[in-house]
């Protein structure tokens, strides 16, 4: 608040993040890549039982109830953050649009 002036909206700072955010869901984009490769991979541990059975757990770790699917999610959810920021910015600037329209309409 501003000293009983209402709720100001810095738009530039609010574009900065939009963008980190962006650039933040394609790196973590890029991570789920890397993430869904390692899961595709058997790790050499050897054929006795025990180590069979033991990279079998490390591949299911990293893939999709895994590592990998983890990270997907949290792709998304970036994702769907940037979107709603720049869903409330739209929305902020055809308020303050229309604002701005019924002043003018009203000091004529």
């Amino acid at each position: 608040m501003n000293a009983g002036r209402g709720i100001e909206v810095e738009l530039e700072l609010l574009d900065a993040r939009i963008t980190t955010l962006a650039d933040l869901g394609d790196l973590t984009a890029d991570l789920v890549a890397t993430a869904s490769r390692l899961a595709e991979r058997l790790p050499m541990l050897g054929t006795a039982p025990p180590a069979a059975y033991l990279a079998n757990r490390l591949r299911e770790a990293a893939g999709g109830s895994g590592l990998a699917g983890a990270v997907e999610t949290t792709e998304h959810e970036v994702r769907e953050y940037r979107q709603m920021l720049a869903s409330a910015k739209r929305k902020y600037q055809a308020q303050e649009e229309r604002s701005g329209d019924d002043l003018r309409g009203r000091a004529s």
